[in-house]
């Protein structure tokens, strides 16, 4: 029999068990084929699994949906950041490195929390126009168009964020296949909600979306002035995080929970 790999499974964005949003974690010894690390992602049925493995100077990252790989991802560098702290691949003091298909990550820890620093999205306004609310069951005050293929619309209340059902068969096919939608939040530990949607990559609503927060960040600052906020992601899961804006890079915190680790056989 193949020796086995180990893959966790890790609740990110939180410090309850089951709640925030959970991913898969692979710390792998080399690069596995691309095809197995999909088939492993569909098999886990997770928003994201992430696969770790050595590269030329510095860890290589790597995320798979169910259906596709996708460039970055919040939740699951988080995740795989506590694995490789928790299980004392590097020590807490010590800054972690990896090389994603968006750019070099890195990631340091503070107590309980770990500190992600990632690329700020660029914002283009779009027009609004009718075949959005068709899609989506909504109509924005803005709507503007992020990196990595998001779509950001900014409603006028949290109450509208926490109560729309999108048209998902519609949404996967359209423009808007990858959606955030944000609003002031009502409750006052919190500087603003989300909600985010991804079913053109399998994911119909993910549960707490840390690469989201590259968008989220830079429009919140221009709105407010601000560079430090505390996010409530308003999903049936929650997650809460605090993002700073650093200039064009935004640093993203979150807190992490171990559920399970496996042997994998194949």
């Amino acid at each position: 029999m193949k020796s086995p790999q180990i893959i966790y499974q890790v609740d990110a964005f939180t410090t309850e068990a089951f709640k925030g949003n959970p991913a898969g974690v692979c710390i792998l010894g080399q690069e596995p084929d691309s095809e197995w690390m999909q088939n492993v992602a569909m098999e886990m049925n997770l928003s994201e699994t992430a696969f770790v493995f050595p590269g030329k100077d510095c860890l290589i990252i790597r995320y798979y949906t169910p259906e596709a790989e996708i460039k970055l991802c919040g939740h699951a560098t988080l995740s795989a950041s506590h694995i490789i702290y928790e299980t004392a691949m590097l020590r807490s003091d010590q800054e972690i490195m990896l090389s994603s298909k968006a750019g070099e990550l890195h990631i340091r820890r503070q107590g309980d929390w770990i500190t992600m620093n990632f690329p700020a999205f660029s914002l283009e306004k779009m027009e609004i126009i009718s075949e959005f609310k068709m899609i989506t069951g909504i109509h924005p005050q803005e709507l503007y168009k992020a990196g990595y293929g998001w779509t950001l619309a900014v409603m006028k209340s949290e109450k509208e964020v926490k109560n729309m059902k999108p048209h998902f068969p519609l949404m996967k096919d359209s423009i808007y296949g990858d959606l955030i939608v944000t609003a002031e939040s009502e409750d006052p530990e919190y500087d603003f909600c989300v909600r985010c949607f991804a079913p053109a990559v399998g994911i119909d609503e993910d549960p707490v979306t840390g690469s989201a927060h590259c968008a989220l960040a830079p429009l919140w600052s221009e709105k407010t002035g601000k560079k430090d906020f505390k996010s409530h992601q308003v999903s049936k899961r929650e997650g809460v995080l605090k993002v700073s804006l650093k200039g064009d890079r935004v640093e993203i915190s979150g807190q992490a929970k171990t559920i399970f680790k496996a042997d994998l056989f194949v």
